[in-house]
């Protein structure tokens, strides 16, 4: 009887072997499952990515190249060059001289609102005022620039070294002025000329002064 009890019990130990090993094997079955499918996951995301990488690419925006800059920057300095260019042919018809006179009335004459702008040159050797005897003279060419009233004032300058005199449109009567006081008066003038220099100025403005400018 005692060695059939430990049959039994050898039996039994190797049936519950077996259910473990059963237990075992399906466990592990399922657990590679989940493993598997979680490889397919992975496997579809990588079969994808290129093509999403691909499609942000194409939506970025292409990088300007370094002939595309050039490009631009060449056709911004033809614009430029082309609106100068268009400035400057509005004074094209018009004498150097002529330009400088109008750009001198526009910086420094008294009224800007003239009718007409008279231009007379003057010699070295002429009398400041022409109405004194005793009046100093110019020490070189000079033009002088006035409007058609006295209210317009004027402006004499020395012709190319702008030398600006400040020499009044009319004169009293030489009659009125102490003997001698005028010699002074137009020494004083020249040493008190001031050299100017003179901005270019508007070119629309220029030609409508130079369309009033009358030269004597």
């Amino acid at each position: 009887m005692k060695k059939h009890r430990k049959i039994c019990y050898c039996n039994t130990a190797l049936l519950l072997m077996i259910l473990l090993a059963g237990c075992t094997d399906s466990k592990n079955g399922e657990a590679q499952q989940p493993s598997n499918q979680a490889s397919a996951v992975q496997s579809d995301e990588k079969h994808t990515e290129p093509e999403e990488s691909t499609k942000i690419r194409k939506d970025e925006a292409e990088p300007i190249t370094e002939s595309e800059e050039s490009a631009t920057k060449a056709a911004n300095e033809t614009s430029s060059a082309e609106e100068k260019s268009k400035e400057d042919n509005v004074l094209a018809a018009y004498s150097s001289e002529k330009i400088e006179y109008a750009r001198v009335w526009l910086q420094l004459g008294p009224n800007q609102e003239i009718d007409e702008l008279n231009v007379r040159h003057i010699s070295a050797g002429e009398p400041i005022n022409p109405n004194d005897d005793t009046s100093a003279s110019y020490p070189e060419d000079v033009t002088q620039l006035a409007g058609s009233r006295l209210v317009d004032g004027s402006v004499t300058n020395g012709d190319g070294t702008i030398h600006v005199y400040n020499v009044p449109l009319r004169w009293d009567s030489a009659d009125d002025v102490e003997k001698g006081v005028m010699r002074e008066v137009t020494e004083n003038i020249i040493k008190n000329r001031k050299t100017v220099y003179v901005d270019t100025g508007d070119n629309e403005k220029i030609k409508r002064i130079i369309d009033i400018m009358k030269i004597h």
